[in-house]
């Protein structure tokens, strides 16, 4: 069955915008008391009250509920537009939703449709963050998420004159991300132990830890030595995200620790290659990333490396020739051991691959293209993979804002100016040389200033 048949059999039968991810699936940030049903959705709150009486409401919130209910009725909650904007699109384009329900058994999908919306729901799917502690600082991420850009705030101040970013990325330092140093007692991180302890590992397919960087936090490693002393106890698969930018020795700390355990997965970022790739997620060595890759395959520690390929507007010049990297690793290594998906940034909305011009955004799509149609009957590639492709394709084509509340270009056009110079000041960069064939467009920016 494909993922167009599965949507059409398995989820439209229940409502046209039911989706099990509301049910069965979490992020949670567990320094802040953040959660979401995904990674898509605007985050909210969870009380510290709540948790202390019940665990579980670090999943089973108000707001949670009341979307559940929206999609039994076939109504589609707001905070899950990006699957909509691709489902709009038409030409039966395959939104997240998909991927986010066919992980689960078919019987599974029956019983979220099945369960009262007041009744709490055991995760099937679990992404938690213990801390935003990381090395880099990427240009799509925020202080929220990364200390390395809380310093960045720190020592330069907020980032200036920047219209359209009504959500704040970058004019203050995020504290309310991180309420709670390591070791001192989180009631989040409690309940998420204890729920752990009583119920989750019984119930949890996939805990997946991702950050900051995950490898920078002790509570990862607590969770690994967990797994290592309780073979046998629990089924679930540990899956860690990293984006690999640590030297071979802390590596190889990392590789000897998973060893022992029989499924572990990797999850890494990346979506451009070289200098570009070093602009966009600065603080990275590209050459050591790759060669981090090869280093983790070879090891045979890990049944898996999945690529997450975060589409903006500076990663579509070498995306196609990081596409064949991918392949080569597929070549080397089997189909199943990595794989990509390409997931399209709508935050920040200035840096969204829909601010460049048309005759950008074009020539882009028409190099992806070219590449798609050159591969798109290979064997290493996944449906998915595939689908992914052409759906960005068709978003290129087809949508013209990134996000409902995003409509006026001349300030995302000046906050996309704005913000990378400051950028190349603070980070001593240069955007024009990196990005030769975006460079003319980003001068003519600041001559219309």
């Amino acid at each position: 069955m494909n993922d167009l048949e599965f949507r059409q059999q398995h989820l439209d039968t229940k409502s046209a915008s039911f989706c099990a991810a509301k049910w069965y699936n979490a992020t949670i940030w567990l320094g802040s008391g953040q959660t979401t049903s995904c990674h898509h959705p605007p985050a909210h709150h969870v009380t510290e009250k709540e948790v202390i009486i019940n665990p579980a409401a670090l999943h089973n919130t108000r707001q949670k509920r009341d979307d559940r209910a929206k999609m039994l009725a076939g109504e589609r909650p707001a905070g899950c537009e990006y699957c909509w904007k691709i489902e709009d699109m038409g030409r039966d384009a395959i939104s997240d939703r998909v991927y986010k329900s066919k992980i689960y058994p078919i019987q599974a999908l029956h019983e979220a449709f099945e369960t009262p919306v007041h009744e709490d729901v055991n995760l099937r799917t679990l992404e938690i963050a213990f801390d935003r502690t990381c090395q880099l600082a990427c240009s799509y991420c925020n202080p929220a998420f990364s200390s390395t850009w809380v310093n960045d705030l720190k020592k330069h101040g907020p980032y200036l004159k920047l219209e359209s970013d009504g959500r704040n990325h970058f004019t203050h330092e995020h504290n309310s991300a991180q309420l709670y140093k390591f070791g001192e007692d989180n009631p989040y991180v409690n309940a998420f132990f204890e729920w752990w302890e009583t119920d989750l590992h019984r119930t949890l397919q996939e805990l997946r830890i991702t950050g900051g960087e995950p490898l920078m936090s002790g509570y990862t490693w607590k969770l690994i030595d967990w797994f290592k002393t309780n073979q046998g106890k629990s089924t679930t698969k540990l899956a860690i995200n990293s984006n690999l930018s640590f030297d071979s020795e802390k590596l190889q700390e990392f590789i000897d620790a998973i060893r022992p355990l029989p499924h572990v997965e990797l999850y890494t970022s990346m979506e451009a290659t070289g200098a570009s790739a070093e602009y966009i997620r600065d603080g990275l060595d590209y050459a050591q990333w790759l060669s981090n890759v090869n280093l983790l395959l070879q090891s045979n520690t890990v049944k898996a490396v999945h690529v997450m390929c975060t589409i903006n507007a500076l990663c579509l010049p070498t995306l196609p020739a990081l596409l064949d990297q991918l392949l080569e690793l597929k070549r080397t290594y089997g189909r199943e051991r990595v794989n990509f998906t390409l997931n399209i940034l709508r935050f920040p909305s200035f840096q969204s691959a829909l601010v460049l011009p048309d005759d950008l955004r074009n020539q882009f799509r028409a190099e992806l293209e070219a590449w798609l149609a050159a591969n798109r009957d290979d064997t290493l590639l996944h449906e998915h993979e595939v689908n992914h492709t052409q759906r960005l394709l068709d978003y290129l084509d087809v949508v013209k804002t990134p996000h409902s509340d995003t409509f006026d270009m001349p300030k995302l056009h000046n906050d996309f100016w704005e913000f990378y110079t400051q950028y190349n000041s603070r980070r001593n960069k240069n955007f024009v040389t990196t990005f030769p064939s975006i460079a003319r467009w980003f001068e003519q920016l600041e001559r219309k200033k």
